[in-house]
């Protein structure tokens, strides 16, 4: 039998569909070296940046989204799309691949209908509770379905789906929730995801100010997004609050070890960062998320006892302070949060996924 495979993985738009393709193809090429991937994007930084770091080639085509998006960008989206399936066609003829898996995002679509139309197995990953549109439209002809929370079986053919959760990076899979990492005093970490969430970047300083006049000092790790990066730089000095701001942080299993708390978004990869982590949190679902699915990811945490889901209509400084000087004053419930988010973890799903794609390719490890 073969050594290894030839694999496209096709999605991308944010790190969290870019993420399960990273951990999946690293888990790949760990079994078999002699494995050939490509990833196919839009053609966004984000994507660019994170695959270079990573070492992996990348090609792109266009293609856009065309849900939530105003007439005439709907119409652009739409002439796109024959130019994205011809060139995600050229793409597979060149490269022959033995499967190809997408991941989510507007990318995935033309690239595994050009796949089917060529006769190339095809499968993909879900990464939400709710699936996206992408996702709902190739499930119909994809070959295999991954998914990662139980909810989102019922609404894919149930001969298909596999509950495999979703695939995080390397570093997040530890033995433990890292609380021997703390640092002294008590340690926060916010980020809204790769691209920052300024309802919680606004929220969070001005209960950070709160809690100072208190005579509270928590450290703050702060991943803003680039948008609002030189802005929040500004309000932290001007209130005269010490915090390590960074537009986008590279180490981030670094940053949530050394977290007693996060406070961020709930899309599928935070979700199931903090669950291997084992690290309570304070999520604020996106409230404008397709089909609000971040409301639904967070309560996989938030029902069990691993993290408090606050809905941002609810979100203010006065809140956010409550809860954090409940958690400082109780290190105990913290500890406890964390025992129950680690319960729910699926750090094997990398592995689930990549056991899946052999049987596909008919190959051993």
């Amino acid at each position: 039998m073969r050594d290894g495979l030839r694999l496209i993985v096709a999605g991308g738009g944010t790190g969290g569909h870019i993420f399960p393709g990273l951990a999946v193809g690293k888990e790949l090429l760990k079994r078999h070296p002699a494995s050939e991937l490509l990833f196919v994007t839009g053609g966004r930084k984000i994507e660019d940046d994170l695959l270079k770091n990573a070492g992996f080639n990348r090609v792109s085509i266009f293609v856009e989204g065309i849900k939530g998006r105003g007439f005439l960008n709907r119409i652009k989206a739409v002439i796109k799309l024959p130019l994205g399936l011809c060139q995600s066609l050229m793409i597979i003829k060149r490269f022959s691949p033995d499967l190809v898996m997408g991941v989510g995002g507007y990318s995935a679509g033309p690239v595994c209908l050009a796949a089917r139309i060529m006769g190339v197995r095809t499968a993909i990953h879900e990464q939400n509770s709710f699936p996206g549109a992408t996702n709902r439209l190739l499930s119909r002809f994809v070959d295999r379905i991954f998914i990662s929370f139980p909810e989102s079986k019922k609404l894919f053919p149930e001969n298909k789906v596999s509950l495999s959760g979703n695939p995080i990076r390397e570093g997040f899979l530890v033995k433990d929730g890292g609380q021997e990492e703390r640092s002294k005093g008590f340690s926060i970490l916010v980020t809204g995801g790769s691209q920052g969430a300024s309802a919680i970047n606004m929220t969070v300083i001005e209960t950070i100010a709160q809690m100072k006049e208190k005579g509270m000092t928590p450290r703050i790790v702060h991943q803003t997004g680039q948008r609002d990066y030189e802005t929040m730089l500004e309000a932290y000095r001007e209130k005269g609050i010490e915090a390590d701001v960074k537009a986008f942080i590279q180490d981030m299993p670094a940053a949530y070890k050394h977290a007693d708390i996060v406070i961020g978004r709930a899309g599928a990869g935070t979700v199931f960062e903090l669950a291997a982590l084992g690290k309570p949190s304070i999520l604020i679902p996106y409230p404008y998320a397709a089909d609000d699915h971040q409301t639904a990811n967070a309560r996989m945490l938030g029902n069990c006892g691993g993290a408090r889901v606050i809905a941002q209509n609810d979100l203010t400084p006065d809140k956010l302070a409550e809860i954090i000087t409940g958690f400082i004053n109780n290190r105990t419930s913290l500890d406890e949060m964390g025992r129950k988010a680690k319960e729910v973890a699926k750090p094997d799903a990398a592995k689930v996924i990549v056991d899946e794609l052999e049987k596909m390719a008919g190959i051993n490890k």
